[in-house]
């Protein structure tokens, strides 16, 4: 280089106002194997016929449901699950705008769209895509493997309905129209002339408070002629009459709401109080939300469903009715964790010849031996003569069948429990370790559930059994995961248990294209 001799920077041209002569062709502008891709040929391959049908002929023309479905599956892909945010990037993504052709929906049509139109139609289309991700061999649909999540509801979470408040103000209205009753009886027992009587232990409604309320005003008011009434009871009186029975038809409501549930959210009914990891306040507090329940294969999602029940449990059986409906097949085998592992679920199972490699809830225990060794004197680990029908107790007594009783479940499921009771526990020197009943020990024992429990410990620790129980904490745990941190999905965006199955589909939708293009 010379000496003194300098150079000029150069640049780039840009043409940022340079007309064009013919405009861009977008589809050359999307390379081929871009995952919109993958979103247009799988959407385009499937039935929309019952997506066609919610649409009525005549009037103005209406944005085809085939691409508004391809826009909102490739938005839920990219973490964009607003309406709004689809309204906006459908005029700025070149992705987008290939999709929509061009076509801008706002957001009042988006959201229409995905709230009104899929309600009861995405689980179908859903099925078919799982469908074809079979048919290319990336998942199997015999083997399932089963979960549940808790996803915050789109609700209040300090605006609540507990089942136990309504039943407990009840209570207080009751007590205190007693008092009333009383009170009124003592002073004008001739006057009363209510055929209801408050004392009764049945139910109290609107109604009865009414009459009961009349009844000792009229009462109090015959007497109030001859002698002076305390005014603190007419005062109740008065509170009574002006609040009760709108009180007791708002509590008639909210029960109707409830339908068995502990508790509900004012801003979503269908939201129940659930108990969460993720928590916002750091405390253990309850907040709005549902179990989301998935069966995975593979790491894809074969079958979803939406539950207000908090506890896994009852959720099995209307889960896995669902898949076989919407998959028409049976599944082969389930795994699934401890909190199915009940004895409804095993005969749900069992009667259905459907494997059940579902843990219960002393499994893991009974797999330790030192807690074992602990445990000795539980139920579970007394040795039991069929024959005989008698447990044996660590100090050699039996324990005698003593009869047996119904019992009901939470979920109305009937058992049978059979009562055992040692035949002498008096001098026994393991006594304070074996138990703290006053004379002998009486155990309880559900004889059948038993037997299944004993089943399911001989199939878990087949070599088959520990291989799925291996394979299950990294089938639906990551898909859980992905969903939830890796695209930051902890809220639902709409309310309403029919409307959030709406968005767990899109959800899962999104999640099997991108495993597939990954």
């Amino acid at each position: 280089m010379a000496r003194g001799k300098s150079f000029k920077v150069s640049f780039k041209p840009t043409y940022q106002n340079q007309a064009m002569l013919f405009p861009p062709d977008l589809n050359e502008m999307v390379s081929a194997d871009h995952p919109v891709r993958v979103v247009d040929r799988i959407v385009e391959s499937i039935d929309i016929g019952l997506l066609l049908a919610r649409y009525k002929p005549g009037g103005t023309s209406s944005y085809h449901p085939r691409m508004l479905l391809k826009v909102l599956v490739y938005a839920y892909m990219n973490n964009i699950y607003s309406s709004r945010k689809i309204e906006d990037v459908l005029g700025r993504d070149i992705y987008f705008l290939w999709l929509s052709g061009m076509s801008k929906p706002d957001h009042n049509t988006i959201n229409r769209f995905r709230s009104g139109r899929l309600q009861k139609i995405l689980q179908p289309i859903f099925s078919q895509v799982v469908l074809l991700l079979c048919d290319e061999g990336l998942l199997s649909l015999k083997e399932l493997y089963t979960d549940g999540t808790k996803i915050e509801a789109n609700a209040n979470r300090y605006s609540f309905v507990w089942g136990k408040s309504i039943s407990n103000n009840r209570e207080k209205i009751k007590k205190q129209l007693n008092e009333l009753w009383q009170y009124a009886q003592s002073i004008a027992a001739a006057e009363l002339n209510s055929p209801t009587d408050p004392t009764d232990p049945g139910p109290i409604d609107s109604s009865k408070i009414k009459e009961v309320i009349d009844s000792i005003n009229q009462a109090l008011s015959e007497v109030a002629k001859q002698e002076a009434i305390d005014p603190k009871i007419r005062q109740k009186l008065n509170y009574a009459r002006k609040h009760w029975p709108d009180a007791l038809d708002r509590y008639d409501q909210q029960e109707q709401i409830l339908k068995g549930r502990k508790s509900y959210s004012k801003t979503d009914p269908d939201a129940t109080f659930m108990r969460m990891k993720e928590d916002h306040m750091k405390n253990g507090q309850l907040k709005p939300g549902y179990n989301v329940q998935i069966s995975t294969n593979n790491q894809y999602i074969l079958s979803y469903s939406i539950h207000q029940n908090p506890t896994d449990t009852l959720t099995l059986p209307p889960h896995l009715s669902s898949h076989i409906k919407h998959l028409k097949t049976k599944p082969s085998n389930v795994t699934a964790d401890a909190g199915y592992g009940s004895e409804q679920n095993y005969k749900w199972l069992e009667n259905r010849r459907i494997t059940a490699y579902v843990k219960h809830n002393q499994f893991d225990r009974n797999q330790n031996k030192n807690i074992r060794q602990k445990k000795r004197f539980t139920v579970d680990q007394l040795p039991y003569d069929k024959d005989q029908d008698t447990f044996t107790c660590p100090a050699g007594k039996k324990l005698i069948n003593q009869g047996s009783f119904k019992s009901h479940s939470h979920s109305g499921y009937e058992q049978t429990i059979t009562k055992y009771k040692c035949e002498s526990c008096a001098w026994c020197r393991l006594k304070k370790e074996c138990h703290k009943q006053k004379g002998s020990r009486v155990i309880e024992v559900n004889q059948q559930y038993r037997q299944l429990k004993k089943r399911a410990d001989k199939r878990l620790n087949t070599k088959r059994g520990i291989q799925k129980r291996k394979r299950r904490c990294f089938e639906v745990e990551p898909v859980f995961a992905n969903i939830k941190h890796n695209h930051m999905f902890k809220r639902f965006m709409l309310r309403g248990i029919e409307k959030v199955n709406i968005e767990m589909g899109l959800l899962a939708l999104a999640h099997n294209i991108r495993k597939k293009v990954a």
